[in-house]
């Protein structure tokens, strides 16, 4: 049988999930925005939180909402009204990565049995700041199999005005040897950006499928052709798969760390200026998403999803 344990440490509160043989696991800290700080696979490290780094600095697996990435000088221009949001990336002088990336979330229900264990997750704004005055409750489902992780994110807006919104996920993967490790996915267009990593231009490129690593340093931003990305490493091979029509990914490598950032968005970095993937959301109206992530391990690793 799959179990849930709550756990306390100082001022977090977690998840912990554990499949009947203990050898998957994840742990979801409900005091940072419902992020997946771990997630080991048949004893194998797949998502990482970057320890000793701060969740501060790297926003491991954080949900990224109401925008994806990045917006200049935290303004925009919505309906008629200008709004300045945070900017906590202060050096740069940008409001980043949304704004529930440190919400406390309290947890709805919880399923478990021998095959999968689900926890929906939910937080409702109901004191939205003067940068985004609107209100909306977000819902989080991670279901959590011997091999698989689904994150499925749910909006509402619960207020009488609509507002703008993208939505990205933001989970580092570990590799043992990042030199050996490549990617696998279909872009024709790479977007541009500025010093302040704010979106310019898209530009055709046709990106090299795979994508080798070995001595890459990333911080780049693609639209993707189709809803598909496979990391291989050593040890184990990543399917990640996006249920959204139109998908954007961000790739990240922080220097000297055996990981990546693999990063999909429904938007890119400035979209409430650029409206590049922007959406609107109306009042009572939801929106869904779901990202699959599917394992493979094997003494060779050999690659069985679909190239």
């Amino acid at each position: 049988m799959f179990e849930v344990q709550k756990k306390e440490k100082k001022d977090k509160k977690y998840l912990l999930i554990s499949s009947p043989c203990s050898t998957t696991k994840a742990k979801i800290c409900l005091t940072q925005g419902a992020n997946i700080e771990s997630f080991v696979v048949k004893n194998r490290q797949v998502i990482t939180n970057l320890s000793p780094l701060s969740y501060k600095k790297v926003y491991a697996s954080s949900v990224l909402f109401p925008f994806a990435n990045r917006i200049k000088d935290g303004k925009y221009h919505f309906l008629g009204d200008n709004y300045t949001l945070d900017c906590n990336e202060t050096e740069a002088n940008n409001a980043l990565h949304g704004l529930i990336y440190n919400k406390r979330f309290t947890v709805l229900e919880k399923e478990i049995n021998f095959k999968y264990s689900v926890v929906s997750l939910c937080y409702e704004e109901k004191s939205p700041p003067p940068g985004f005055p609107f209100y909306y409750k977000i819902n989080l489902q991670y279901k959590i199999t011997i091999a698989s992780l689904e994150l499925e994110v749910k909006i509402t807006n619960t207020g009488r005005q609509k507002f703008p919104f993208t939505l990205g996920w933001h989970p580092y993967f570990h590799t043992d040897n990042i030199s050996k490790s490549l990617l696998r996915f279909q872009s024709e267009e790479k977007l541009e950006s500025d010093h302040r990593n704010i979106t310019t231009a898209i530009k055709a490129l046709k990106t090299p499928n795979p994508m080798s690593l070995h001595a890459l340093a990333l911080d780049d931003a693609f639209v993707l052709n189709g809803n598909r990305i496979v990391f291989e490493t050593p040890t184990y091979t990543a399917e990640l798969i996006s249920s959204a029509n139109s998908n954007y990914l961000q790739l990240y490598t922080p220097n000297g760390i055996q990981a990546i950032a693999i990063e999909p968005m429904t938007g890119v970095s400035d979209s409430f200026n650029n409206k590049i993937g922007l959406k609107e959301l109306n009042p009572r109206e939801n929106y869904k998403i779901k990202w699959s992530l599917n394992i493979l391990t094997n003494a060779k690793n050999e690659l069985v999803f679909k190239k």
